[in-house]
């Protein structure tokens, strides 16, 4: 084989660099900043009921298991990358992962009325998807798997979440988004589906083994559980844990994923005037 055939297969198979993920970072922002309403409110449905199967996922996984806090938890978020797996690769407009439209918006590339605007839309999908989803898993009955032992974990999980507190959630919500977004920006620089896998799974199994807020995955995680434990005599403080969780996690997210990566990496390589430095 030829020096210079050796070559184009190496470029046609290696990572894209970090600047050029930046590029096409960008303009994936200004295309889902322009994509029509009900184009994005569909797909954005489909990536509330994908971040959703993933919590389900991660809820019946870590149900019984006996290999420690630690382990337990890597195992969940392993089954938990599902979720975004089926979003980046599957196709979906998730508003965490959308945060990185800010990108296109410093740079003049859209309006603030448009990055608004698809943030609306997405979140109200993804919320519309993840309910969706906790009623059909209800209707289900998934809860009682291992003799209702996945309902209780389930539960366990709500209280859990809904006993938080802002700041504590806030903190934790904008850690979560942080590599949320970086998973997307690692799939971003992949060129194959392989790629685009393994780097969403590192990054995504990290943020749900530590504990970070993702507000998506919460909006399946807390509805299901407080629909389980209805008529418990703690349904009603869940109840109220719940709308501090999701209004803190929320906010987080947004600080996670809009400054301190879409920001970070726009002042690195595209603000104007950012030098081009090494490809690698």
């Amino acid at each position: 084989m030829s020096t210079a055939r050796r070559e184009g297969v190496a470029l046609g198979f290696d990572a894209y660099s970090p600047r050029e993920i930046a590029a096409r970072v960008q303009a994936a922002g200004v295309a889902k900043a322009r994509s029509d309403a009900l184009s994005v409110l569909v797909l954005a449905v489909l990536a509330g009921a994908f971040i959703s199967l993933g919590a389900l996922f991660f809820t019946v996984v870590v149900t019984g298991a006996g290999f420690g806090y630690g382990v337990n938890r890597l195992l969940g978020g392993v089954a938990f990358s599902l979720g975004l797996i089926l979003v980046v690769v599957g196709g979906g407009e998730l508003f965490t992962g959308n945060n990185l439209v800010a990108m296109a918006w410093a740079s003049g590339l859209v309006s603030t009325r448009d990055l608004l605007r698809n943030w609306a839309l997405a979140y109200a999908g993804n919320v519309i998807g993840a309910l969706g989803t906790a009623g059909v898993v209800l209707l289900g009955g998934v809860d009682r798997g291992n003799g209702g032992a996945v309902g209780d974990t389930a539960i366990a999980i709500g209280h859990s979440k809904a006993a938080l507190g802002f700041i504590h959630t806030l903190a934790l919500g904008v850690m979560c988004n942080a590599l949320v977004c970086l998973a997307v920006w690692l799939a971003m620089g992949g060129r194959t589906v392989a790629d685009r896998v393994l780097g969403i799974a590192f990054p995504i199994a990290a943020f749900v083994t530590i504990g970070f807020e993702h507000s998506i995955a919460n909006w399946f995680f807390l509805p299901y559980a407080m629909a389980l434990d209805w008529g418990s005599p703690a349904a009603s403080e869940m109840a109220t844990g719940a709308v501090v969780n999701i209004v803190a996690a929320t906010l987080g997210n947004i600080i996670g994923g809009s400054l301190l990566v879409a920001g970070v990496y726009w002042l690195a390589y595209l603000r104007p005037g950012a030098q081009p430095g090494p490809a690698a």
